[in-house]
Order: C-alpha cells, then sequence, then structure tokens
C-alpha cells in the first residue's frame, strides 16, 4: 500500500507562547499570586506548558526557608492549577464572566525543593474535560527534572460583579 498519497489527520490546533499581557488578561491572579510568566505551548483541550522563573524577590521566600529558601509546594500545585486555568479559559471568547476554583488535589508528589534561579516548566494534561470542570495531571520541571505532580480538578463558577462604589 502506497502510504504517500494518504492524507494524515490535521494536528490540533497549537497556540504558541502567550506574554505575559495576554496572561494578565485571561488569569484574575495579580502579584504576588501569579505564578506564571508565560504560556510556552498551548493545545486546546489537550495540553498547556508554561514557564515560571523562581526568583529570590518572591515574597514567600522571606519565611520559607530563613537562609535555605525553597518555593512551598503548595504553590507549585497552584501554578498547575493557574496553567489548567489557561487551557480552560482558552476556550471562551470572553471570560470576564468566569473563574475557576480547586475541586481536587489528588496524588500530589514533591520530589525535590525548588530554590531562588530555577525555571519551572509547568505542564497541565487532560484527563476529562466537561463544559465546566476539566480533571487534569499536571507536572513541574526544573533542569529536565520532575519536582512536583499533582492530579488536580477543578470547575467553573460565574464571577461575582462588583457593585458600583465597592472595591
Amino acid at each position: 500500500m502506497d502510504v504517500r498519497n494518504e492524507t494524515a489527520p490535521a494536528p490540533a490546533t497549537t497556540l504558541e507562547m502567550m506574554d505575559i499581557d495576554a496572561i494578565l488578561k485571561t488569569l484574575p491572579h495579580r502579584y504576588p499570586f501569579l505564578l506564571i510568566d508565560r504560556v510556552l505551548d498551548l493545545q486546546p483541550r489537550e495540553r498547556i506548558l508554561c514557564l515560571k522563573n523562581v526568583t529570590r524577590n518572591e515574597e514567600f521566600f522571606q519565611g520559607h526557608f530563613p537562609g535555605q529558601p525553597m518555593m512551598p509546594g503548595v504553590l507549585m500545585v497552584e501554578a498547575m492549577a493557574q496553567a489548567g486555568c489557561i487551557l480552560m479559559l482558552s476556550e471562551f471568547e470572553d471570560h470576564s464572566d468566569r473563574l475557576m476554583v480547586f475541586t481536587g488535589i489528588d496524588a500530589a508528589k514533591f520530589r525535590r525543593p525548588v530554590t531562588p534561579g530555577d525555571q519551572l516548566h509547568i505542564e497541565a494534561k487532560v484527563l476529562n474535560w466537561r463544559s465546566r470542570a476539566v480533571k487534569m495531571q499536571g507536572t513541574v520541571h526544573v533542569d529536565g527534572k520532575l519536582v512536583c505532580e499533582a492530579v488536580i480538578t477543578s470547575q467553573m463558577i460565574s464571577r461575582v460583579k462588583k457593585q458600583e462604589g465597592t472595591e
């Protein structure tokens, strides 16, 4: 059989590189809780790969731990969730009235410490996608080595609208 004449299925649409401005338009998180610096690759409803540069200036290093700074594991899990949030919200043209919230964290494992100067490669792969909920396998790598992993579930809810005159 001659396969040269067969057409291969088209690859999934891939969105490349979201900078910090695009991320700020997507996520409601702000400093010091914004944990995604750049989106390196996004395949809708499949996976996302993001980048976080860990600097000595991060507020959490003041108390975790003085003299031996390490990024808290819970913040690595949060970074995976933020990546997944970008992936899910990318499905909507206008997502200003939507908010993603955690509904579960399972099988979290912390394998190596993350210290100032590390560059996190955060990946979230879809395990189950529903219209308002998603279950993802998240991983964080530094220099190609696995430092954290977890299964995260999140749900989309309506964002509470601010009343006039309130902050």
